[in-house]
């Protein structure tokens, strides 16, 4: 990256702006960065401190004065100042701003955004040092990034689970035919585990052991998945440290309820869809992409659940933001921006 200063113009940036990470990718070099949406700053000062991966590891364990800050709350941007400074300091770290140009940046937002919030995100990006922005819905972002051909006049269905929003959409002819947006995602079921060892065990954890259970036990789907895990916490009833044991069976359990919303609401979106597309997906089957995607069990849960056929994107996590570059480079023919 270093030899990098002296590029005369610009290069694109597609920018996948999640709740749980940003993803950013540059025309020609692929993937550039991929770090945690979270800002660490001091509380007096509001001074920024550290940064996606650096401020991750601070959370849940920093002194009194410095707070650790999720900026982008369930898809959407609940801290404005915040976000800014994440996205110039994600921006100036890959060092792509040219002498004589600036970047075209196409962010990605989830479908139920509103005008105000879309108009927060441009800000943001423009503030950042982009020269003109284009704001992209992330379920059809992630379907091309998917890998399906969305231009054509057929059906396809992508089930895109984020950190803080899940998007249910049906594309044809290159845009959303019926979609639904809802805040159960990622982080909806890290919240579930943390309540759910409180109610059982009486024992505090914080959000990461939470996100190793859930990547390392959990599961959906009944009966897939035997593993169990040593966790450790704070007892609520002695303050004092203690350990526990958890298996994928009591997790399945606790999780069931926030599964099932997503199931919903892939069900509503299919009972909108036009019986021509509906049989188009039945033949295709469903893509899941995002983080969320790669939660044990969900694409037998929504297999079962759907009677359609789940398949999960080769890359999901990274899908919204190869996506973001294709779409970049059609952008000319598509959008009027």
């Amino acid at each position: 990256m270093e030899g990098e200063t002296g590029i005369m113009f610009a290069k694109d940036i597609g920018i996948d702006l999640g709740t749980a990470n940003v993803l950013m990718h540059v025309k020609g070099k692929g993937i550039v960065l991929n770090e945690p949406s979270v800002v660490a700053i001091e509380k007096q000062t509001n001074k920024v401190l550290a940064v996606g991966e650096e401020a991750w590891k601070m959370v849940g364990r920093t002194p009194g004065n410095i707070v650790a800050i999720r900026p982008m709350k369930d898809g959407v941007i609940a801290d404005f100042h915040i976000t800014e400074a994440m996205l110039s300091h994600f921006i100036n770290k890959i060092n792509v701003k040219g002498f004589f140009s600036k970047p075209r940046i196409l962010v990605c937002c989830p479908t139920n955004i509103t005008s105000v919030e879309q108009k927060a995100i441009r800000e943001a990006a423009e503030k950042a040092g982009g020269k003109k922005i284009y704001l992209e819905e992330e379920p059809k972002v992630a379907a091309i990034g998917a890998g399906m051909d969305i231009f054509q006049p057929s059906g396809n269905m992508v089930i895109d689970i984020g950190g803080g929003t899940t998007d249910v959409a049906v594309l044809s002819m290159g845009d959303i035919v019926t979609s639904q947006s809802i805040n159960v995602a990622g982080d909806t079921f890290d919240n579930e585990i943390v309540q759910y060892i409180k109610r059982s065990y009486k024992l505090l954890i914080g959000e990461r052991t939470a996100e190793k259970i859930k990547v390392e036990v959990s599961t959906v789907f009944p009966g897939s998945r035997n593993e169990q895990l040593d966790i450790r916490g704070r007892d609520m009833v002695s303050g004092l440290p203690r350990t526990i044991t958890v298996k994928s069976a009591e997790i399945e359990g606790a999780l069931q309820e926030s599964a099932y919303m997503i199931v919903q609401a892939a069900r509503n979106v299919l009972e909108k869809t036009p019986p021509e597309l509906s049989a188009d997906i039945i033949d295709r089957g469903i893509f899941l992409s995002g983080g969320g995607a790669m939660m044990h069990g969900i694409d037998q849960l929504l297999a079962e659940e759907l009677k359609v056929p789940v398949f999960i994107a080769e890359n999901p996590l990274d899908c919204v933001a190869i996506g973001t570059s294709l779409l970049l480079e059609n952008i000319n023919k598509t959008s009027k921006k």
